[in-house]
């Protein structure tokens, strides 16, 4: 474990401000604001420099990513002026015809600690991700950091207990989360709860599976497509943080911008996994099946 006992984190739970630009400043204001509350560790929400283009399939979209580079340095930036380490989600453009949904972790000096490229890859009415994004080639491996063994995967990757289970069996310390869901506003209220209650009940169960903190920060606020073929998705923020047996740290609201800030006793995963010692009771000589699509 990190020799770090307590650990102020910070989410950034905002909506899209019409551009790029307007989003990106809204952003820092924010990260400053997080850490003139304490915040050591600050993560932002999935693709969170611009709106959530995957609303619908359009090849300009593409062009989005050819400022990768750039928002490397800019964030980069960031993480240093502020000094905090800074998990950033972004439109990676690896080569011609190859992206990827990519998220970079920036040192509190600013300098790259890692990055993880999204490895499961939804393909739903406006959320068109295979449209754009390649499958991550990185693998499970937790980002070492001055605050600790980050964990971070990406939004789809929330519903496979797989890839949390892995990250925890490679040493991470947090299991992190920057992603993107929301209602569409036809659906029925009751449809709308069971959504959101099965998508924060799935990722607790992952903190109390694996016996490590969660963090999960999520998009908020009303977005169409460009061409408004589409009603549009009304993102339902909720982002959240539960500690190492699923019990909630922080929550935020499902309508407004938020700095949503907590601290995480990092010492818990260690008195928890001694009275539920669940990786120690693992039958891992059964499990030989589970690289099989289906069990015929």
């Amino acid at each position: 474990m990190s020799s770090k006992q307590s650990l102020r984190v910070a989410l950034i739970q905002h909506t899209y401000s019409q551009t790029k630009e307007k989003t990106v400043a809204k952003t820092v204001t924010m990260i400053q604001k997080a850490k003139a509350k304490g915040a050591q560790l600050v993560v932002l929400q999935e693709l969170h420099q611009d709106r959530y283009f995957c609303i619908n399939e359009d090849t300009e979209c593409f062009d989005m990513a050819n400022d990768f580079e750039k928002d490397i340095a800019f964030w980069s930036l960031v993480a240093c002026e502020n000094k905090v380490v800074l998990v950033t989600s972004l439109f990676e453009k690896r080569n011609a015809g190859l992206y990827h949904n990519t998220a970079v972790v920036f040192e509190k000096d600013g300098s790259i600690a890692g990055k993880y490229r999204k490895m499961h890859i939804p393909d739903d009415p406006g959320f068109y991700e295979k449209f754009y994004f390649t499958p991550g080639d990185l693998g499970y491996e937790p980002i070492s950091t001055s605050v600790g063994k980050l964990g971070v995967l990406v939004c789809w990757d929330q519903w496979y207990p797989e890839a949390a289970r892995l990250m925890a069996l490679r040493g991470a310390e947090i299991l992190i989360y920057p992603t993107a869901i929301g209602w569409f506003d036809t659906d029925s209220e009751d449809e709308k709860q069971r959504q959101l209650e099965a998508w924060i009940t799935v990722q607790r169960g992952h903190a109390i599976a694996n016996g490590l903190p969660l963090i999960a920060v999520n998009r908020v606020g009303k977005e169409t497509d460009n061409a408004k073929v589409l009603d549009g998705i009304r993102f339902w923020g909720n982002s959240f943080v539960v500690g190492s047996q699923g019990e909630f740290l922080a929550q935020a609201s499902n309508e407004k911008e938020e700095i949503l800030t907590c601290a995480l006793d990092l010492q818990r995963c260690e008195e928890v996994r001694r009275i539920w010692p669940f990786l120690r009771d693992r039958r891992i000589e059964t499990y030989g099946n589970i690289t099989k699509r289906f069990i015929d």
